[in-house]
C-alpha cells in the first residue's frame, strides 16, 4: 500500500494548485482525478491572470507536468470512499491516517485528505441547451461576457436568480431579452427591466435554434423565434461532496459542506477547496483556494509531528 502525506481528490485548478505547493514543500503527494473537469465544454478560459484565453485543458496539462516535476504522483481513477484508520505503528504516535479507496480496488494511505471534486451544473431540460452548454449557452458573464459583448443576448428565466442575472448581463450588451419561460414576474421586476431597457418575452421556451453549428434564436411554444446570438442561464449548483458528507463533515444550512478560510472542515485531517465547497469560485479563485489549503495542511502536519519528535527525542529514539 502506498503511503502519502496528502492525497488530493480531484485534479482541477484547486487540486493541482494544492499539489504543486505541497510537492514543493517536499511532501509526498498524490492527486487522484477522474478526468471530468467542470469547464471541459469551454474552448477558452478567461479572467485568469497571465493565462487569459488559454484552453482549460492546457492549464491542467501544464499543472500536471509541474507537479510530476517536483515528484508528485498523478493517479487516474475515481475515489469511492475515504475511511479514517488508527495509528499504523507505535512509532507513528498519535498521527491521523486515512485510507482512500479507489474504484479499481486499490487503496492509498495518507495523513491528510484534500477534497477538490467540484460541482455539477444542473441546467434546464430544453432541446439544444445541453448541446450548446459552454459554447453559446453560457453561465458566467465574467468568463464569457467579453466574447459576446454588444451582441443580441438572452437570459433564460425560471428562477429568482435568473432575474438578477439578467441585470448583470445588461452590462455587456444594450440588447438583452429576458425569457420568462413561463414563470411569473412581479410588477416591480417588470418595471426594473423596463428601466434598464431589458426586453421581456413571456411564454415557455421550447428549444434553442441552431444553424451551421451556431445559436441563432430561441423558439417559443407559440412557434415564434426570437433572434439571439448567445444565451445565459443560471444553473442550479450541486456540489460533488458525497465523500465529505459520508465522512461526517458539518454542513451549512444551505446543505453545502462548511470549510473555513483555508479549507479546514469539521473532521480533523479532512480539507476541501474549490467548487466542492464554494459555488462561486472561478478557476483563478479555486487555484487560490487550493494554494491556501496546501499551506495550511503543511503547517498542520508540522504541528502534528513536533510533539511526536520531542517525545521520541526524550526516549532516545531516532528522529
Amino acid at each position: 500500500m502506498n503511503e502519502y502525506d496528502v492525497v488530493v481528490v480531484g485534479g482541477g485548478a484547486a487540486g493541482l494548485s494544492a499539489a504543486l505547493v505541497l510537492s514543493r514543500a517536499r511532501r509526498r503527494v498524490a492527486v487522484v482525478d477522474a478526468g471530468e473537469p467542470r469547464n471541459a465544454p469551454a474552448a477558452h478560459m478567461h479572467g485568469f491572470l497571465g493565462s487569459d484565453g488559454l484552453p482549460p485543458a492546457d492549464l491542467l496539462n501544464a499543472g500536471r507536468e509541474e507537479i510530476t516535476g517536483y515528484g508528485g504522483d498523478l493517479i487516474r481513477g475515481r475515489v469511492t470512499d475515504i475511511a479514517p484508520v488508527g495509528p499504523t505503528s507505535p512509532a507513528n504516535g498519535n498521527r491521523l491516517w486515512f485510507d482512500v479507496l479507489l474504484e479499481d480496488g486499490s487503496t492509498l494511505r495518507t495523513r491528510r485528505v484534500l477534497v477538490t471534486t467540484g460541482l455539477q451544473d444542473e441546467i434546464p431540460d430544453i432541446p439544444g441547451v445541453r448541446e450548446r452548454w459552454g459554447r453559446d449557452l453560457l453561465h458566467c458573464p465574467y468568463c464569457h461576457g467579453w466574447e459576446v459583448r454588444d451582441q443580441p443576448l438572452g437570459v433564460l428565466g425560471g428562477t429568482p436568480e435568473a432575474v438578477v442575472h439578467a441585470h448583470l448581463i445588461r452590462e455587456w450588451s444594450s440588447d438583452v431579452v429576458f425569457f420568462t419561460n413561463g414563470a411569473a414576474l412581479t410588477v416591480d421586476q417588470r418595471e426594473r427591466f423596463v428601466a434598464r431597457a431589458i426586453g421581456v418575452v413571456d411564454g415557455p421556451v421550447t428549444r434553442l435554434v441552431v444553424e451551421n453549428d451556431q445559436l441563432t434564436g430561441v423558439e417559443l411554444e407559440s412557434g415564434h423565434v426570437v433572434p439571439r446570438a448567445a444565451m445565459f442561464v443560471r444553473p442550479h449548483f450541486v456540489p460533488n461532496d458525497d465523500l465529505l458528507v459520508r465522512l461526517g463533515c458539518t454542513t451549512h444550512d444551505n446543505g453545502w459542506v462548511a470549510a473555513d478560510a483555508v479549507g479546514r472542515t469539521s473532521v480533523p485531517g479532512v480539507w476541501a477547496a474549490g467548487n466542492a465547497v464554494n459555488p462561486r469560485a472561478q478557476v483563478i479563485t479555486a487555484a487560490g483556494d487550493g494554494s491556501a489549503a496546501a499551506i495550511a495542511i503543511n503547517n498542520d502536519l508540522v504541528d502534528e509531528d513536533l510533539p511526536i519528535a520531542v517525545a521520541n527525542f526524550r526516549l532516545g529514539l531516532p528522529v
